[in-house]
């Protein structure tokens, strides 16, 4: 499986991945801007340009979403993200150990990479819950933050705004950590660079 070529990763996929990559820093960047921000001292970028850049790309990277929503349920890359609960946890313990301290002891992963299975049992199971539990709570909030005349007043006797707002930030925040996991995790390869170069040609 170590000398054998792989196409993984068609067109559609990749454009979708490096657009979603550069909508989310562009919201992380914004978002972190306007949490910190103030008129007299801005951070990073300005509250009143965050705002408006915040909310450009937070509809870009909706409608982003619905192209791999609809990628998935019309191609076969849908069948990435679902999983099998039978032996789960086994799986997930075990590509687990090997993250921690099998590929420090250059041992082989438990799971050979295919075309049918693309991810290992962590990363869909990381990816999976990233994309249909994640990305559709951040986007909600988001859209009830940029609406807010549609969020309920109040919820167990606080303003809804309050809630809505802390959801997002508390996904958002979560999501960001996916970020820097899964770039680390890319650079868990042939080299260093390989998985990275993997995303722009497609191969693996």
């Amino acid at each position: 499986m170590a000398d054998e070529k792989l196409y993984l990763y068609p067109i559609w996929i990749r454009i979708w991945h490096w657009l979603n990559a550069v909508f989310f820093i562009v919201l992380l960047l914004t978002g972190i801007s306007m949490q910190y921000s103030n008129p007299d001292n801005p951070f990073l970028i300005s509250f009143e340009l965050s705002v408006q850049l915040h909310n450009i790309f937070g509809i870009l990277i909706s409608i982003n979403y619905l192209i791999f929503i609809i990628g998935n349920l019309f191609t076969s890359n849908g069948k990435q993200y679902k999983m099998k609960t039978k032996g789960l946890f086994k799986r997930l313990y075990d590509q687990s150990v090997f993250y921690l301290f099998g590929m420090f002891k250059k041992q082989d992963p438990p799971f050979d990479i295919s075309v049918e299975n693309k991810f290992n049992p962590l990363q869909r199971f990381i990816y999976s819950t990233a994309m249909y539990i994640g990305f559709p709570i951040i986007i909600a909030s988001g859209f009830a933050l940029l609406f807010p005349e549609i969020i309920i007043p109040q919820i167990f006797g606080l303003s809804g705004i309050l809630i809505t707002a802390l959801i997002h930030v508390i996904i958002g925040f979560i999501l960001s950590l996916f970020l820097f996991i899964h770039i680390y995790v890319c650079t868990i390869g042939a080299s260093i660079s390989s998985n990275f170069k993997s995303m722009i040609t497609g191969w693996h």
